[in-house]
């Protein structure tokens, strides 16, 4: 999942005229590939246990990566037709101001969603860093002291642009995690019966395989793949802002960097989750790195290159999501004093930490928030605020917009179905 909602903290000195395409593509790339990606070896593990299974598992990736890019140009479209400059705004020029905190809460409640995986993530990878180091301490004990000792201070700090150099560590470590997992799985370190690692992992975590194969992907279960994914790819609400920023950002442009960005995402997903599952089989952990043992250095190498791009891409989400919160409740810029936001930042840090060591399985958070939040982003806002748009237009609205509706509704109610039904088999899954 990428740092939703993130503080804007790079601003270039050429801002004023708009960054290029390459530039915004490798943005793009950085905010839509998260650590959220981890996560999904064990979404294949949801409906399958044997090898074939990655097969489509690399095709719902693709439809889903290519869903996921049609929803980020439709609200760019939206907001160049507009003037829009936020998720916000886009919507109540196309849909209507009455109901637009309905998107603003949305985006919001992914960005806290954002915040409770990352420390999630931070216990499982610290607390295995620990015990690589000689020490010995529980994932609650772990995630507290990260929280007091880093997350906390990185959380209070008034300016947050140094830490703009870290954010680029997220997209290099997920490279580098990438080819790490491919090693270890080509060179069977880790291999039923051979490998060399499997005497330090517990038995839920060794290597699990059985007959659930390529057909298995047409069970309910595979929902619940399709629910991590609609979490993973989901980088909607930053939309407007990467139309905006576009230099000469006429819709064609957009495009190419909207559909080379997601192309590139995909092609990072399907590398991570392909690994990790055929290393794994139906024994992959919803946190994928945990499968690996804690002697193992290629892979604490990658814990550690997880837990730095975490750490510093945290408080810019953690911010992103404080100030949201703010802006949700009208409270001016100009009352919100140092003590009220150390107050609100103490109070929410809080309550994610708590709820961060009550949920343990991060491929059921994944799945639920993509169930709800991440389906509702990507496929029906969109389709809703482009129907508005297309309707608003009335005669001057060509054949091809109208027909293009019909589609977009499609993609809402799919992604509506797939809500419904994904949350339903993530409780089952998950209790």
């Amino acid at each position: 999942m990428p740092p939703l909602m993130a503080v804007d903290v790079t601003k270039s000195e050429d801002e004023d005229n708009g960054s290029t395409m390459d530039k915004l593509i490798f943005n793009l790339v950085k905010n839509i590939v998260g650590a959220g990606v981890l996560s999904l070896p064990s979404g294949i593990a949801a409906f399958g246990n044997a090898p074939s299974a990655v097969i489509p598992a690399i095709g719902l990736i693709g439809v889903i990566g290519t869903l996921s890019a049609y929803g980020f140009s439709l609200i760019g479209r939206i907001c160049a037709n507009t003037g829009s400059s936020s998720y916000r705004e886009a919507w109540e020029k196309s849909v209507g101001k009455s109901t637009s905190i309905i998107p603003a809460a949305s985006c919001i409640a992914m960005t806290l969603l954002a915040t409770i995986t990352y420390s999630m993530i931070l216990g499982d990878t610290f607390q295995a860093l620990f015990s690589t180091a000689g020490l010995s301490l529980s994932r609650s004990t772990t995630l507290l002291s990260i929280t007091a000792t880093t997350l906390l201070p990185l959380c209070l700090l008034n300016n947050l642009s140094a830490l703009a150099p870290f954010s680029l560590l997220g997209i290099f470590g997920m490279g580098y995690t990438a080819i790490a997992m491919a090693i270890r799985y080509f060179t069977k370190c880790y291999a039923v019966g051979q490998g060399s690692f499997l005497a330090d992992l517990p038995i839920k975590l060794q290597p699990s395989f059985g007959i659930k194969g390529a057909a298995s992907a047409l069970s309910p279960s595979s929902l619940i793949f399709l629910c991590m994914l609609s979490t993973s790819f989901v980088a909607h609400f930053n939309a407007p802002k990467f139309y905006n920023e576009l230099k000469n950002n006429t819709v064609k442009r957009f495009n190419t960097v909207v559909y080379s960005s997601f192309s590139i995402s995909v092609a990072i997903f399907s590398a991570i989750a392909s690994m990790g599952f055929l290393t794994f089989g139906g024994a992959s952990n919803g946190l994928i790195l945990n499968n690996y043992s804690n002697k193992d250095m290629l892979m604490c190498l990658s814990r550690v290159a997880v837990a730095i791009s975490i750490i510093f891409s945290y408080p810019l989400a953690f911010v992103g999501c404080r100030d949201g919160i703010l802006d949700l409740a009208n409270v001016p810029t100009a009352k919100r004093s140092k003590g009220l936001l150390n107050k609100l930042t103490a109070c929410l840090l809080s309550i994610i930490t708590v709820a961060a060591l009550s949920l343990k399985d991060l491929s059921f958070v994944m799945s639920l928030g993509g169930a709800t939040l991440g389906n509702a982003l990507i496929y029906v806002y969109p389709a809703l605020m482009f129907r508005s748009m297309v309707k608003a237009m009335g005669d001057n609205a060509g054949k091809g917009l109208k027909r293009e509706v019909i589609f977009s509704n499609l993609s809402a109610v799919f992604g509506t179905c797939m809500g419904v039904i994904g949350t339903k088999m993530a409780f089952k899954a998950a209790f």
